[in-house]
């Protein structure tokens, strides 16, 4: 065990000599500062490292992640992310991104418990019971359980829409876009849902503040 973790601190020893070796101002220029484009909303799981799957380096995107690639109103970590990338940062794009046979999806599709984590599985099951009679209507259960991932992150770029943070940043004309999409662990491609927005226009009246 000991071994292992050692193995993390030799890793970084090489991983900065080779930085340096292909640029000596590498962590020096790095060090002035981060001006990111991307909020990153993924999941945890340590398949989906958000810097490698979209080749950005670091300083380039902003991350935040937790199980399911979640945006719950009053979860503060996340809101305090994306109020510094949006209010102070000005990243352009806040990317929700999940990930096909993702644990924490899979977990609220059934009725097993599982403790602390069930009171957060909640708000995924919410997303299921939204979509039932779409999801229900599908016999082959791991596309249902693929269908029902693309519609928690569909959900979830709804719910950014709705903070008002987001909603205060269009206001003041910030050029901010959220978008949707799904990485799928087994080619390593990433997968556009469609569902981009600019604007709180296409948004029911009754989430819009005035």
């Amino acid at each position: 065990m000991e071994k292992s973790y050692s193995k993390l601190l030799e890793n970084n020893k090489k991983w900065v000599k080779e930085r340096t070796d292909s640029d000596p101002d590498y962590f020096t220029n790095l060090a002035k500062g981060q001006s990111p484009e991307y909020l990153w909303i993924g999941c945890s799981d340590s398949r989906v490292p958000a810097n490698e799957v979209t080749g950005t380096r670091p300083g380039e995107m902003f991350v935040h992640r937790n199980i399911a690639n979640m945006v719950v109103n009053t979860d503060l970590n996340l809101l305090s992310v994306l109020a510094y990338a949006v209010d102070v940062l000005k990243v352009k794009h806040v990317i929700v991104c999940g990930h096909y046979g993702c644990g924490g999806v899979q977990a609220a599709m059934g009725d097993k418990q599982y403790g602390l984590i069930d009171h957060w599985l909640g708000n995924i099951k919410n997303v299921y019971r939204m979509h039932a009679t779409e999801l229900d209507a599908i016999d082959n259960s791991n596309e249902r359980f693929r269908r029902f991932v693309e519609l928690n992150v569909i959900e979830q770029v709804a719910d950014l829409r709705k903070t008002t943070i987001v909603q205060n940043a269009w206001k003041r004309g910030q050029n901010l876009h959220i978008h949707g999409w799904v990485y799928d662990i087994a080619d390593g491609i990433l997968k556009d849902l469609d569902v981009t927005y600019r604007n709180a226009e296409e948004m029911h009246q009754v989430y819009q503040f005035s």
